[in-house]
């Protein structure tokens, strides 16, 4: 079967899979991988596993629980190598990867847990980091679990505008 697309060899996918991941702030899912690697079509999924379990055997991308991230070995060589990938193939990958890079990068700033009350209920910690420092925590106490996962979701769904409103509401002169 005739395949379309730049990347055919097993070393130019290898060089795809490190670009990819050299793009991303934090270990990624195997899916979200997957997902961001086979945009070429010049290469089957089969294809593309084999290639990355060898770079977890050469210790160019590392495995844990299911998420996958480059070493610094594969950092080095890939910042050698990359530039064999067609330009079109790069700038695609890039495209691809960046909401992907993004979304990691906000989720990294916000933090929350839940734990039990003191005096039953539930307690939700959230907090708000702008990558240097956290610029807002707060601990709430609610009266249930369900409540508690419900503010989670909302707190981390819109966390900057949360914290935009607490600022506006403070600092605002009657």
């Amino acid at each position: 079967m005739e395949h379309l697309g730049f990347i055919r060899d097993k070393l130019d996918i290898k060089i795809l899979i490190l670009f990819i991941l050299e793009k991303l702030p934090k270990p990624v899912e195997a899916v979200t991988l997957s997902d961001l690697a086979l945009f070429d079509g010049g290469f089957t999924w089969f294809d593309y596993t084999d290639c990355l379990a060898e770079l977890v055997k050469t210790e160019h991308v590392e495995e844990k629980n299911g998420k996958y991230a480059i070493t610094e070995k594969g950092r080095r060589n890939v910042n050698t190598v990359s530039s064999s990938l067609p330009y079109t193939v790069r700038a695609k990958a890039e495209r691809l990867t960046a909401p992907v890079a993004a979304a990691m990068r906000r989720a990294s700033m916000i933090e929350t847990d839940i734990e039990p009350g003191p005096k039953g209920g539930r307690s939700v910690s959230m907090r708000l980091s702008d990558g240097v420092g956290e610029i807002v925590s707060m601990r709430l106490a609610v009266p249930d679990e369900a409540q508690a996962r419900a503010i989670e979701k909302r707190f981390r769904a819109g966390a900057e505008d949360i914290y935009n409103r607490i600022i506006g509401i403070l600092t605002t002169e009657e």
